[in-house]
């Protein structure tokens, strides 16, 4: 198979036709509806409908035609094939990307790794090191680089320990 991202979670069936509530992975949930097809349990589906709201999505796939079909992909990832994902303005990652990237300070010295993204105005990262957790804000000043492409993500040490929050 060509190479996929993961754009969302299935949460639960949505009502008795088949449809799923999603969790998007995506900046944006009306992003879902650039996806013609998706990969769920490595089984692709055609999307027959797509709607959304500010953070869920729902989708109604070919093959999934009642509650109980719906029922067993709960909890299941869905993968995209990356292709078929929007392009991105220069700065901007998808969701995907960004969890289990390692944060360090500009020194070098590592915080943790990027367990969670949790979708706002100004996206909250959740940074998990060993047992313990907190979360800090994606915004300017505070993360000073992104490296997808080796996983790291470089944050100014004042900026972020002014704004983490140890949970």
């Amino acid at each position: 198979m060509p190479e996929t991202i993961v754009i969302g979670e299935v949460l639960k069936p949505q009502g008795v036709r088949g449809e799923i509530k999603v969790k998007p992975l995506l900046d944006d949930a009306a992003d879902m509806r650039s996806f013609k097809k998706v990969y769920i349990g490595g089984k692709e589906y055609k999307v027959l409908s797509c709607r959304t709201d500010a953070q869920t999505a729902y989708l109604a796939l070919s093959g999934i035609a009642d509650r109980d079909a719906a029922e067993l992909l709960r909890g299941k990832e869905i993968e995209a094939l990356r292709a078929d994902a929007p392009a991105l303005e220069e700065g901007r990652y998808y969701i995907v990307d960004i969890i289990g990237c390692a944060v360090v300070t500009e020194k070098g010295e590592r915080l943790g790794e990027i367990a969670d993204v949790l979708p706002a105005h100004t996206d909250v990262y959740v940074l998990k090191n060993g047992d313990k957790e907190g979360m800090f804000p994606a915004a300017d000043g505070v993360v000073s680089g992104v490296d997808i492409e080796n996983k790291k993500l470089t944050v100014n040490e004042k900026r972020f320990f002014e704004v983490f929050a140890e949970q």
